[in-house]
């Protein structure tokens, strides 16, 4: 099922995360794909602030896997933008069984790999402030989280 949400500014992100963040649960997949500074990142800021996590969020791009175990449930946020050029085999689908919240932005460069039940939220960018952000729930789990939230 497909939702759709207008965010209007940066704190309407961050926001929106921190209502999403609210109904987690462990070995959520959050999938993020849009271009460059379409709020992605910035999402992820927001969810991880709400699960208590007071380091820093930065984009991944040339880590891939940055972990926050210190919040109410681990973070492993993902930039596989760059995941062509360093092969395949680096463990990521281990990460969906580890019981915490895996936010992947650029998901759709490794699609074969998602787990079938997964968040995809689509960032399309309108002007300087606003974005369109299309979800896709796959799986019951999803559906009911997005009836909640949005």
């Amino acid at each position: 099922m497909e939702y759709k949400y207008t965010s209007k500014s940066i704190d309407d992100t961050l926001r929106l995360a921190e209502n999403i963040e609210s109904e987690k649960f462990p070995n959520m997949v959050i999938c993020l794909e849009g271009e460059l500074g379409s709020g992605k990142t910035v999402f992820t800021k927001g969810f991880a602030k709400a699960l208590g996590i007071e380091e820093t969020i930065t984009s991944p791009t040339f880590t891939l896997i940055k972990e926050y175990p210190n919040g109410e449930l681990p973070l492993y946020h993902m930039d596989v933008y760059r995941l062509e050029e360093t092969g395949d085999d680096i463990g990521i689908t281990d990460y969906f069984n580890k019981g915490g919240v895996t936010i992947i932005e650029w998901a759709d460069i490794i699609e074969n790999k998602l787990p079938s039940e997964r968040l995809v939220i689509k960032f399309k960018v309108i002007n300087e402030n606003t974005r369109i952000l299309l979800f896709e729930a796959y799986g019951e789990q999803y559906e009911e989280l997005c009836n909640s939230v949005l």
